[in-house]
């Protein structure tokens, strides 16, 4: 007699048939279950999941986690830094007396033509 090959699929269809018999047959014995003891039908196989507990993590944890993290700081600003020293700034220039004053009647000569060409129109 030859050996049948089961394939994966095969397998997976089975899987799923089996799993949709084994509800039907849960919600049955559900419904029974409360005709005897006449409470709910809810079926006992679906319990929630339950929920995993928080892990506290203690004040000294804390401390050392946001040290170790300021320390990586530090050592990320000191690299970002330049290496060669800044030159110092610039001094502002000043404008002398004759330099304004050129700059004066220049303005008020441009100022004049533009005035002259508004006449003439």
């Amino acid at each position: 007699m030859p050996t049948p090959k089961f394939t994966t699929e095969l397998v997976n269809a089975a899987i799923l048939g089996m799993e949709v018999q084994k509800e039907k047959l849960d919600a049955k014995i559900a419904e029974l279950r409360s005709l005897l003891t006449g409470g709910s039908a809810e079926t006992a196989a679906t319990p929630e999941p339950a929920k995993r507990k928080r892990r506290k993590m203690s004040a000294a944890g804390r401390k050392a986690i946001a040290e170790a993290q300021r320390k990586r700081w530090a050592a990320s600003k000191k690299a970002a830094e330049p290496s060669a020293p800044e030159a110092p700034p610039k001094r502002k220039r000043k404008l002398s007396a004759a330099g304004r004053k050129a700059i004066i009647t220049a303005t008020k000569k441009r100022w004049e033509a533009v005035r002259a060409a508004r006449r003439n129109r």
